[in-house]
């Protein structure tokens, strides 16, 4: 066979990622805020976007058609739906599902959503403290202002008590009085001038502070030695007690001011709003989470009159084009956002209804089925992206899980049900249960579990075993 160069033709397909469906898929992981700054960056370079005002949302000007090219199809499923997508949406307003899904009717846009349970925002460690002192006045309440004032992010007051008191004019005895008040403070710990501090305050706030607990904390250098057996002779307790004091003082926070911001937090607008409605749940995108752009014809009509050279007319068709695929990228997020959440209800419905416990199993790939795209695009569109309800706020990720076995039930039950079905059984034991006992109450719901798939759940939870609840108990005296 003899070897040369030849000329073969091959037919072969490939998916090409254009730089505009990449701008599409990255907008569809985007939160509200983050889609925000990306307007905002185009509304900067492309003279052809506008910002729509209320004013005009009655007038909206929809995207120009080509002006001597084509717009680039869509490619993939899981970049747009353009086909049968059965949803009407208006930029800057609701959007709106129009014939499917009955049982779901979506809200008209002019009726008012009841917005004030997101005005609450995490506070600050100073304002969080200074809110619990607003009832305490005179000299006392404003020692323990100043006191809070005084205190380090980590919660812990650096300056030695006898300078704070000079500095503000007043004796120890008081200046200490006032230093217990803010000890008694939420969260606890705060208030401390060491590590043996901030522990024993909150062994003392979890009623935890027995004396072989009060051992354990004087003693922390030999825990932090690892000197076990030493510690079971000073704290008078057998390994396992130990044991179970050193887990419980290893859940206690070092720094409990940390938790707390000390910048304003950033507020979470939700995206999709859902409520009660008298034929079924309504489910509407938030329209303050929506970012209004629209293509402006009378300026590109203006523009493409004067345009006389090739690179004008150029400049003029690439951010005409630009500006049309930003408007429909960001028309095709909203549907997709509003196709996966009300999926999301439907599903749920339950939780909705119930709460919790009535959390169903269910998988990014489910709903992918189900709304006709790919898994990652579900999984892109729940990522930062937050439901708020009468139950409260909820990011979309929150809704799904993997299931255990329930009986009555293919599809069994969400490992969030479960472990709240785990809680109230624990929260209203007259006996402390076993894990074994927990399996066998959780099997006369329906619950199919594991004794070890049951212990992992009530850790992750924080509650104790049955052999801790047992000592708490007794320390109880109950």
């Amino acid at each position: 066979m003899a070897l040369g160069p030849t000329l073969d033709l091959r037919q072969t397909q490939s998916l090409v990622m254009t730089q505009q469906l990449q701008q599409a898929i990255r907008l569809l992981a985007l939160s509200s805020l983050e889609v925000e700054a990306v307007v905002a960056e185009e509304l900067a370079k492309n003279p052809l976007l506008e910002e729509e005002r209320d004013d005009r949302a009655e007038t909206r000007e929809d995207p120009v058609e080509g002006d001597g090219f084509d717009d680039p199809e869509p490619t993939g499923a899981d970049a747009f739906d353009a086909e049968g997508s059965a949803l009407d949406y208006d930029a800057g307003a609701a959007a709106r599902e129009t014939d499917s899904l009955p049982d779901l009717p979506m809200s008209e846009a002019g009726e008012a959503f009841d917005f004030d349970r997101l005005e609450a925002r995490p506070h600050s460690l100073k304002e969080h403290l200074l809110d619990q002192l607003a009832g305490l006045s005179g000299t006392h309440g404003a020692l323990a202002e100043a006191i809070v004032h005084s205190l380090a992010e980590t919660g812990y007051l650096e300056r030695p008590l006898g300078d704070l008191a000079e500095s503000l004019g007043v004796t120890e005895p008081e200046i200490e009085a006032a230093l217990a008040t803010v000890q008694d403070l939420d969260p606890p710990g705060i208030g401390a001038r060491s590590l043996r501090e901030c522990l024993l305050l909150q062994a003392k706030a979890a009623d935890r502070y027995d004396p072989a607990m009060a051992r354990l904390i004087d003693n922390l250098d030999l825990l932090a030695k690892g000197r076990m057996k030493d510690l079971q002779r000073i704290c008078r307790v057998d390994e396992e007690d130990l044991a179970d004091m050193v887990r419980e003082l290893r859940a206690f926070d070092p720094k409990p001011g940390c938790r707390f911001s000390s910048t304003p937090a950033t507020e979470i607008v939700p995206d999709v709003l859902v409520r009660a409605g008298e034929e079924g749940w309504e489910v509407e995108l938030n329209p303050e989470a929506l970012p209004r752009v629209l293509v402006n014809r009378a300026y590109h009509a203006e523009l493409k009159a004067s345009a006389s050279d090739k690179a004008a007319k150029t400049w003029l068709a690439d951010h005409l084009q630009s500006a049309n695929w930003l408007v429909r990228a960001l028309d095709q997020r909203a549907q997709t956002i509003l196709k996966t959440a009300i999926e999301i209800v439907r599903v749920q419905e339950g939780f909705f209804k119930e709460g919790v416990s009535a959390l169903k199993p269910l998988t990014l790939a489910a709903v992918a089925d189900k709304i006709d795209v790919h898994e990652s695009t579900v999984s892109r569109v729940t990522s930062n992206k937050y439901l708020f309800c009468e139950r409260g706020l909820y990011e979309l990720k929150y809704f799904f899980g993997s299931g255990v076995g329930a009986e009555g039930s293919e599809e069994g039950a969400s490992a969030l049900a479960v472990k709240a079905a785990i809680k109230k059984l624990i929260d209203e034991e007259d006996k402390v249960l076993s894990d074994d006992a927990l399996v066998k109450a959780l099997r006369d719901q329906g619950f199919d579990l594991a004794r070890r798939t049951v212990a992992k759940y009530r850790e992750a939870m924080g509650i104790g075993s049955s052999i801790q609840r047992r000592r708490q108990r007794k320390m109880e005296g109950r």
